[in-house]
């Protein structure tokens, strides 16, 4: 079968071979892929600033049917719509697991990176990790329930929001943008959502799309300025930084208000970051840093995806097929694309 395959270390070096089907063990099932999403993740392993152990099939924002089943399965059937957390391999035994954190803990290694991910035909999964799709919902909505997750666990779950706040969010790019409405659905009183130059057109109008009126251009528009105009001086609430973008999580701490909370998504690709320290110490911030997701989160996101409280038709600006993954991923770094989906 064919597969997207990171080969070696070094940027890019990826490329499509033909791999073997997986094999699965006893409490396996085995994924016949139908959509997968690319990630930021897989941008940043293209790239080499994301740990990996090549070779490795890329891909983690998977949906598909279950193709077959290991002879412990129960509980799961032949032709379940079936998504996945990416847990995979995490030890079970170390202090991070055993307090319900199997997304740290030390030995978890993700499909796309760690193991054999989901730009290909088939994939082996563990059945602990299997959550079940709606009928009514498209294999490419089901791809990203996974990304949308991820901000349901840093905002929702790890309770960075309260009702009624007023929120900043930096970087409008398909996190944010699902990030927003997901503080949306959580009872934020207005959201300013604040691009670069670089998301004039299709982010910043996708961000208006999905209703959000106060969407601003920080080359034309201050954002601190602004923020301030819309808060009586005060400052916001919780600052969203999906950016990744040294500059704009640096001003996090210039927009937040005194006792405010700052949530962390963004990745940097390694890029170090000057922060005024002193600063977030003056004003009691509240810093939430993130990475993965929760059970729970994947239950509630289902949901959020299915009623469109989190709507990620819009984001999705490309389907492709596997074969022409080169064209998807030079749409994204050219920002000429959301969120594509690869279709094995």
């Amino acid at each position: 079968m064919l597969a997207l395959v990171k080969t070696k270390k070094g940027k890019d070096a990826m490329e499509l071979r033909d791999v073997p089907e997986p094999v699965i063990a006893d409490d396996e099932v085995l994924i016949e892929v139908k959509a997968a999403g690319i990630c930021g993740t897989d941008m940043h392993v293209k790239h080499d600033t994301f740990p990996y152990w090549p070779p490795v099939t890329m891909g983690h924002e998977f949906a598909g049917v279950i193709a077959d089943r290991g002879g412990a399965v129960t509980g799961w059937e032949i032709g379940d719509r079936v998504i996945g957390e990416p847990h995979t391999l995490h030890c079970g035994q170390c202090y991070l697991c055993r307090r319900g954190y199997i997304q740290n803990c030390a030995d978890k290694r993700s499909p796309g990176w760690g193991i054999d991910g989901a730009f290909t035909k088939y994939l082996k999964y563990p059945t602990k990790l299997l959550h079940r799709i709606p009928d009514g919902m498209t294999f490419s909505q089901a791809a990203l329930v996974e990304p949308a997750a991820n901000t349901v666990t840093d905002i929702i779950e790890r309770k960075a929001i309260e009702a009624g706040d007023f929120i900043v969010l930096l970087g409008p790019g398909p996190i944010g943008l699902m990030a927003a409405q997901a503080a949306r659905t959580a009872g934020a009183r207005e959201i300013l959502i604040v691009g670069a130059p670089a998301d004039q057109g299709l982010r910043l109008d996708t961000a208006r799309q999905l209703g959000f009126d106060n969407v601003i251009d920080f080359s034309k528009t201050n954002p601190l300025e602004k923020c301030l105009e819309m808060t009586a001086g005060i400052g916001a609430d919780l600052v969203i930084e999906c950016s990744g973008a040294p500059p704009a999580i640096a001003q996090t701490f210039e927009l937040v208000r005194k006792w405010g909370r700052i949530c962390a998504i963004g990745l940097t690709g390694k890029k170090p970051v000057q922060l005024d320290w002193d600063a977030a110490m003056t004003k009691n911030v509240t810093l939430f840093f993130n990475m993965s997701t929760t059970y729970a989160s994947w239950e509630k996101t289902i949901w959020m995806v299915a009623q469109k409280k989190i709507d990620v038709d819009p984001l999705i600006t490309q389907e492709l097929p596997l074969k022409e993954w080169e064209q998807g991923f030079a749409a994204l770094e050219n920002m000429e694309a959301l969120k594509v989906v690869l279709i094995p």
